[in-house]
């Protein structure tokens, strides 16, 4: 069984800037395929563009409003919101709101930062 618990985990900043809690991942807990953390962009911040080569992502919004850019496209995402993120697109997140933009961001291959390339 791997389990773990928000409290114990440390929060770090990615190569995209946003502050990351992994909830589970393979380097860490022993699961295999992919990783579930939480990210926060606080308010009056973005995360830079980027995109991963091989993981897809889904994120799932639980706090807050923003902007997110995904591709060509640019839309409002809210708490209850759900984005599907394929592999090579560029996406990045704002957060104009005075409350932090909190996501759920589930990762498959697991999240790494040398799978992150930043636009430039």
């Amino acid at each position: 069984m791997s389990k773990s618990s928000y409290r114990e985990i440390k929060a770090y900043i990615t190569k995209d800037g946003s502050e990351i809690r992994e909830l589970m991942h393979p380097a860490v807990h022993g699961n295999t395929n992919q990783s579930l953390a939480e990210a926060r962009v606080p308010p009056g911040s973005a995360t830079m563009a980027h995109r991963h080569r091989e993981s897809e992502e889904i994120y799932h919004f639980t706090a807050g409003r923003g902007m997110m850019g995904l591709g060509e496209a640019t839309f409002p995402v809210a708490a209850g919101d759900t984005v599907a993120i394929r592999p090579g697109v560029l996406h990045w997140l704002e957060n104009p709101d005075p409350e932090p933009l909190v996501v759920l961001c589930a990762c498959s291959p697991a999240y790494s930062h040398e799978d992150t390339e930043l636009a430039l």
